[in-house]
């Protein structure tokens, strides 16, 4: 049986989760990652040396990196499922998916830190301000393209792209400050909330 290592506070590892809920494939998870388990142990750090989670083990088959587990989830065990026919659709599907983590997700750090995680050190209102704004730009990409309508982030299937972008969103609204109305993404995400398989990884206490 399949098994991922990591919390379900973490965002890369709730979209391994989804992914694997989505195609309904059994798995078993165990808590890593901090405050519950720390990752910088020798046992962990052979697994992933760069301590960090999700990490997914599958007899003596491991990987780390939430897109690439995604990947091999999809082919291996999923037939493509989540992946779109069209070769073209596929390559913008992991478009979203890599922008979703390299773009959109380089800037909630802060917030997530400051607001949701009332972490020491994540005080300062200035670069609060900046984060949210330099996120809020990200946001308005996201906006622009779900407001050409359509169902899903790309074509007429639901792909890894929707888990990706969806999460995304989801930290996006849980995080309480004052945000620029985004009508389209909320109407996207609200669809997508509805999936059997989203449910469980769009909870208030895990932004």
């Amino acid at each position: 049986m399949l098994k991922v290592l990591g919390r379900v506070t973490s965002i890369n590892v709730r979209k391994v989760l989804w992914a694997l809920d989505e195609l309904n494939i059994a798995y078993e998870r165990e808590d890593w990652g901090m405050p519950l388990r720390d990752p910088k142990v020798p046992a962990f750090m052979a697994l992933n040396p760069n301590a960090q989670v999700p990490v997914l083990v599958e007899d003596d088959f491991v990987l780390w990196d939430s897109i690439a587990i995604m990947g091999y989830i999809n082919q291996a065990h999923g037939k493509g499922a989540l992946t779109p026919g069209n070769v073209r659709e596929q390559a913008l599907a992991m478009q979203w998916v890599q922008w979703q983590s390299n773009e959109m997700g380089s800037h909630w750090g802060y917030p997530l830190m400051s607001i949701a995680r009332r972490a020491p050190g994540f005080d300062d209102p200035q670069k609060l301000a900046n984060s949210i704004a330099a996120w809020t730009g990200k946001m308005e990409i996201i906006e622009a393209h779900l407001a050409k309508g359509g169902a899903f982030v790309v074509g007429n299937q639901f792909s890894l792209a929707d888990i990706a972008i969806t999460l995304g969103l989801h930290r996006w609204f849980a995080i309480p400050f004052e945000h620029a109305p985004m009508p389209a993404a909320e109407a996207y995400y609200q669809a997508m909330a509805q999936r059997p398989a989203a449910m469980a990884w769009l909870t208030a206490n895990a932004p």
